[in-house]
């Protein structure tokens, strides 16, 4: 059998999933979890052979969580599911760790077959996706960057972003400035939105 974590935070979709999985007769369900820190949690705890998860998740996203897990040495694969099909996301995924990469409206039985192949020590790519990822422009923001950037889409201040990240409003005024200036914007909602539309946040 093939043990699987399913990290998603949208519970119907998460139940469509494990509902499809579970009428294979090789695959089984082991945890499901709602954010990144659970999925992180169950994966340590489970040690399941397969991690199957989204991107977007509140806490940490999938591809935070593969490359936790990856510093970590747990053993567990990754397949990232998801709606975002930027060449970006996958570029930062595959840096992770991450064995697999496929979109949410690929067939059952494809999903099926993925697992199996990256259970099976495999990788497997959206080949779609793939193609444009090879000539799409590297990720130049750094983890704080990023971070900082994701805190700041959401409209909070600089000191309020400071608190989140324990750091000072100056420090949070320079990481954003430095991620405006890499990414060729005016300001951080510009900044935010370049790097969102190429899959860097």
């Amino acid at each position: 059998m093939i043990r699987i974590v399913i990290a998603e935070d949208q519970a119907l979709v998460l139940g469509a999933i494990a509902s499809l999985l579970a009428l294979e007769p090789d695959l089984e369900i082991v945890g499901r979890a709602a954010d990144g820190p659970q999925a992180l949690e169950l994966v340590r705890g489970l040690q399941p052979d397969i991690l199957l998860s989204d991107i977007e998740m509140p806490g940490l996203t999938g591809i935070e969580v593969a490359a936790r897990l990856k510093d970590c040495g747990v053993p567990t694969r990754v397949l990232i599911v998801t709606t975002f099909g930027r060449a970006g996301y996958l570029r930062r995924a595959i840096d992770a760790g991450v064995c697999g990469y496929l979109l949410k409206d690929s067939p059952a039985d494809r999903l099926a077959d993925a697992i199996r192949r990256v259970a099976a020590g495999g990788r497997v790519i959206d080949p779609e996706l793939a193609s444009v990822a090879a000539f799409a422009p590297a990720d130049p923001l750094s983890d704080r960057e990023r971070a900082v950037l994701r805190l700041a889409q959401d409209g909070r201040s600089n000191k309020e972003i400071g608190r989140a990240m324990a750091l000072s409003p100056g420090t949070v005024r320079n990481y954003l400035s430095e991620a405006a200036a890499k990414l060729g914007a005016a300001n951080r909602i510009e900044a935010s939105r370049i790097a969102r539309e190429n899959g860097w946040l």
